[in-house]
């Protein structure tokens, strides 16, 4: 093979595999109030914690803010193609405290926390206290 093909060949075929694969990734669901609903998913996780008397705020923040970027993601995909506005209208309570739930949940066994009722608790307020200030 030539020397010239050698050193273009495997930089050629590198950059159509880039070009491959990574362009056409697509904008997470998430919308503009990502930042917003995992601030007051933290809150609401910390205060629930403090009314239960279960865990560490720390812990109980980090349960509640997991909860809150999941419930943010469950809004967005929801309703595909519809605008955010659109979204953040049609909200549904339960849906919101049954993600806010099941993402502390599963927050909770990621951290080792095997108290899962405490963690769904934290997670349930975290999604009711984001459905509250829609």
């Amino acid at each position: 093979m030539n020397p010239i093909k050698k050193a273009i060949l495997p930089s050629l075929m590198a950059t159509s595999l880039f070009g491959a694969t990574l362009l056409p990734a697509q904008q997470a669901s998430a919308d503009d109030r990502v930042l917003r609903d995992i601030g007051v998913g933290a809150a609401a996780g910390a205060a629930a914690g403090l009314i239960t008397g279960q865990g560490s705020f720390l812990g109980n923040a980090v349960n509640g803010g997991a909860a809150g970027a999941a419930v943010n993601a469950a809004q967005g995909t929801a309703k595909q193609g519809a605008s955010n506005r659109s979204r953040r209208k049609n909200r549904n309570v339960i849906r919101d405290v049954g993600v806010g739930a099941g993402a502390g949940v599963a927050a909770g066994a990621v951290r080792g926390n095997r108290r899962t009722g405490n963690n769904a608790i934290t997670g349930g307020a975290a999604g009711a206290a984001i459905y509250l200030l829609k």
